[in-house]
């Protein structure tokens, strides 16, 4: 609100996660919020992919305000790792990758789960956690990697068609 009453035009919020209480944040105010999950998606459908991995946080992985969002509302298909996977991922980012810890064993930890999103059919991998391209880079996988943070400045920022 007070962003708002500052003479902001619209709202950022600059995580994948916390976007659970994105829906209260919109409520409270008059100015649009851009929800990272759309930007992500805009992109992704512009490039013509359906099937598409999904590597965050937990809560973003196993909850419905994103997964859901994007295939409700952009007719993707998300694909999420299995729940040991879910499980490392989300170790990696909140005890090595919040502390600032890039380790090589985690980097493969991530290569290995996104090669096996793509192995089910995965077209593209969804960073959905601003922090893991800490230590996952195009290149690292054979599809395109979507860096939900990047994405989500690129859409804010673009001009209207």
């Amino acid at each position: 609100q007070r962003l708002e009453r500052a003479g902001a035009d619209e709202l950022l919020l600059c995580t994948n996660t916390m976007h659970i209480v994105a829906p209260d944040i919109q409520a409270s105010v008059s100015i649009p919020l851009l929800h990272i999950a759309d930007a992500t998606a805009q992109h992704i459908v512009r490039t013509g992919l359906k099937k598409i991995g999904l590597l965050a946080t937990r809560y973003t992985m196993e909850g419905s305000f994103y997964r859901d969002r994007m295939e409700e509302q952009h007719e993707l298909t998300i694909l999420t790792p299995s729940l040991e996977d879910r499980a490392l991922i989300n170790d990696i980012i909140y005890d090595e990758l919040c502390a600032g810890v890039i380790l090589d064993n985690s980097h493969r930890v991530f290569q290995d789960i996104s090669n096996r999103l793509i192995d089910q059919g995965a077209q593209g991998i969804i960073m959905g956690c601003t922090e893991i391209g800490l230590l996952l880079h195009t290149g690292d996988v054979r599809v395109p990697l979507f860096d939900s943070g990047r994405l989500h400045v690129e859409e804010a920022v673009r001009p209207p068609e």
